[in-house]
């Protein structure tokens, strides 16, 4: 599954035309995409899943993208005596090891899944002092002054809007990466050629370091894809001479409801990202051997904590309670900027909306000095002030 680059341009321009009411109530997600009849339903699916994503709406992303292309799974008698024979080795301490001798890092996500930028966050830190000094990001546009501002801000990309992607590129920078764009025009082969290309050109001229490249879907794949011959990645190694560590989080992540999730999630009941492998010490990474990544990401199902998902608590990360007392009417929707962004249309590091005030009013931020807005069903602004998470 993906998005084509035209429809990127499409969503790309909606944002922009909106951008002061980007970050919206699911009430309105629904009414401005499911009200479009001239879109097929899929088109609608994928549109209603972004933006419930890019608004902080975790759960309704996942269930408006299985609406379409849910679909469930049975699993044989075999391939269950097979998983149950594998061993779950943690994916973010196995794959920084794996780095190690490694030159090119491809891993990708789903695009309406913020879970997954939370965890190629997590492999920052590691990589960086593994020697990956260059990030490349499907979703940007180029931004000469992102290295400069040291945050993304609304018009640095489409997908980045989200804010796990806003804070995984804050984070990125503020390690020392130096960030990249490289999308491609076109559809299809044309565009895996153009992506590749633009990487290759990148990295001739920047050789200081190993790389690090996130992308969405089949991207990130080997072998012979039915449509694009090759995809960037099989592409890039061509253009390269380099075989890079090929990482999926796609296939084997939760779905919106549990009968679409893949059989061995059910199996495995992991509660945090693994990686498996059998005895001999060789990774798992799927069934399909035409199209293939070297390693397959295993992906818990998320527990909520005070109406949170929990993979949103890291080390540095903690709740925050809005306290009611700033809060005249409902319902709003509150935003916590880093202090500094909001006026440079920065994206918001958590949102949160309450329908009553018995809804959870935590965010989860890291620590830090925050402008917290508080806007109306109107979308007007009621409140703000400052907040340090300590």
């Amino acid at each position: 599954m993906k998005f084509y680059y035209s429809v990127i341009l499409m969503l790309f321009s909606i944002s922009v035309s909106c951008q002061d009411n980007l970050y919206r109530f699911s009430e309105d997600v629904k009414k401005t995409v499911l009200e479009d009849s001239t879109q097929s339903e899929s088109w609608r699916s994928q549109m209603e899943a972004t933006y419930y994503s890019i608004s902080g709406q975790y759960k309704p992303a996942l269930e408006s993208w299985d609406r379409t292309f849910g679909r469930v799974k049975k699993i044989t008698a075999a391939d269950s005596l097979k998983f149950t024979k594998l061993i779950p080795a943690n994916a973010k301490d196995y794959i920084v090891k794996k780095a190690t001798n490694e030159q090119v890092v491809i891993i990708n996500e789903a695009h309406h899944n913020a879970s997954h930028r939370n965890f190629i966050s997590s492999l920052l830190q590691g990589l960086y002092d593994k020697g990956y000094r260059y990030l490349g990001i499907e979703t940007l546009e180029k931004d000469d002054s992102l290295k400069i501002r040291k945050f993304a801000t609304l018009n640095s990309g489409f997908y980045s809007q989200e804010p796990e992607f806003g804070n995984f590129i804050y984070k990125a920078l503020k390690i020392g990466f130096k960030i990249f764009p490289y999308e491609a025009e076109g559809n299809g082969k044309e565009r895996e050629i153009g992506e590749a290309k633009n990487i290759n050109d990148f990295m001739q001229k920047n050789k200081d370091g190993k790389y690090l490249i996130y992308c969405g879907y089949q991207h990130a794949y080997e072998g012979i894809h039915k449509s694009w011959e090759k995809t960037m990645a099989a592409r890039l190694s061509d253009l390269t001479g380099l075989n890079p560590l090929t990482i999926d989080q796609t296939q084997f992540s939760e779905k919106g409801l549990p009968k679409y999730n893949e059989p061995l999630l059910k199996l495995l009941k992991n509660t945090e990202p693994v990686i498996l492998t059998d005895k001999n010490q060789k990774v798992y990474n799927g069934e399909d051997k035409e199209l293939f990544t070297d390693i397959k990401i295993i992906h818990p199902i998320t527990k909520y904590k005070k109406g949170r998902p929990g993979w949103m608590l890291t080390e540095n990360r903690k709740f925050y309670e809005v306290p009611s007392s700033a809060i005249s009417q409902y319902p709003v929707l509150v935003l916590a900027y880093r202090k500094g962004e909001f006026e440079q249309k920065g994206i918001p590091a958590d949102i949160i909306e309450l329908q009553n005030a018995e809804d959870s009013h935590f965010l989860i931020l890291d620590k830090g000095n925050y402008d917290i807005i508080i806007k109306d069903r109107e979308y007007k602004f009621v409140n703000n002030f400052d907040k340090t998470v300590k």
